[in-house]
């Protein structure tokens, strides 16, 4: 009797699996991306407690049809440009909209790739929490977890160690971190920073090794951009400049987070990376806009447009008229025309913009 259930078993598997057309999409890598609002495509749109959404107008006003998607962009986000230049139309679809709205597809879709970025999430569980409800990057990984388990009936390890694991994440970390210190009591900033920086590092070495634990082995990573100039910032300060404390944080993480890899790279010896230094990235467009075709890199071109008396993006906000003339999109996030300058750079730029090689030739490695 249990023979034959597990004859009936099997039987049913393959059929799945021929369903699923697996052979036809062996040849081409899955994509899953992980990390904050830089990558989220509509992960919170889902999360009915969020405060931190971009389902409403003016998000998406360039987007076919001006639909809002929940990108935190007037248009495609960072995800999807990299995706582009990989090959795709566009990022994979989020997990809570497969496993929500499209169960019927669900299987199938997984074996492209799934987008778990959730914006205002971190590397630490607690990061987020002023937004009520977000997914930070462990619970984005045991999400990934359920999808492994869709299909490891159908595929072995083989499929998971050449999929492509793009990630950004750490910005709210260190926003939060800056933010309650510089409230509580900034004369110690200075002193918390390298404990912060080394507590933070261990989450992300966690992350990493829990996703290499489960097969992956090929890792795209963003570090953090200059925190430190993004409008809201900018606009809050007297002389309306980048806070430089803020700053050099971020290229303290980047420093950081480059030690992390080569040092799992020891240990793992088949794993891959790129890590892009998205703050000289994103510095270069600051120093030198006119060479970008930029006009304003200091203000917001959705409710913030003159660095005083800005507003959040919202549906009453004041929007700028040709979105590619801006650096921010809204108090935090880039253009749609930046986040593609941006792709750009980490997919065949050179080692002053991302190393030890860059995404492309990563992809094909």
């Amino acid at each position: 009797m249990a023979n034959k259930l597990m004859a009936i078993l099997v039987f049913f598997l393959a059929m799945v699996c021929s369903s699923l057309n697996v052979g036809s999409e062996l040849g081409v890598p899955a994509v899953y991306i992980f990390g904050d609002s830089t990558f989220d495509v509509g992960t919170n749109s889902f999360l009915s407690y969020s405060s931190s959404r971009a389902d409403m107008q003016f998000y998406g006003i360039d987007f076919p049809f001006s639909k809002p998607t929940g990108r935190f962009s007037n248009g495609y986000n960072t995800a999807d440009r990299i995706v582009n230049f990989l090959g795709y139309t566009e990022s994979p679809l989020p997990f809570l909209y497969l496993v929500q709205n499209d169960t019927q597809h669900f299987k199938r879709e997984i074996l492209k790739g799934v987008n778990f970025a959730s914006g205002g999430s971190g590397l630490q569980h607690q990061t987020g929490r002023r937004f009520n409800r977000v997914i930070p990057i462990a619970e984005q990984i045991q999400q990934f977890k359920t999808v492994i388990s869709n299909i490891s009936v159908c595929l072995n390890d083989t499929r998971i160690n050449k999929s492509f694991f793009l990630i950004s994440v750490g910005s709210n970390d260190i926003f939060e971190f800056f933010d309650n210190l510089s409230k509580s009591n900034p004369s110690n900033i200075t002193l918390e920073v390298p404990e912060f920086l080394v507590n933070l590092m261990n989450n992300y070495e966690a992350h990493l090794k829990s996703l290499l634990n489960l097969g992956a082995r090929k890792f795209g990573i963003l570090s953090v951009p200059p925190l430190g100039c993004v409008p809201i910032l900018r606009s809050n300060a007297s002389d309306g400049k980048c806070l430089e404390g803020l700053n050099a944080i971020a290229r303290l993480f980047h420093t950081a987070l480059g030690a992390v890899l080569r040092n799992l790279n020891s240990e793992f010896l088949n794993m891959k990376y790129s890590l892009a230094n998205t703050y000289d990235i994103t510095c270069s467009m600051i120093d030198n806009p006119t060479l970008f075709g930029l006009q304003d890199v200091k203000s917001a071109c959705c409710g913030n447009q003159t660095l005083s008396g800005g507003t959040p993006c919202s549906p009453d906000a004041e929007v700028c008229e040709n979105r590619n003339l801006f650096l921010f999109w809204d108090q935090y996030h880039p253009t749609d025309y930046v986040a593609t300058l941006a792709a750009f750079s980490v997919y065949s730029g050179g080692t002053e913009y991302v190393a030890p090689m860059n995404f492309s030739v990563l992809f094909q490695e």
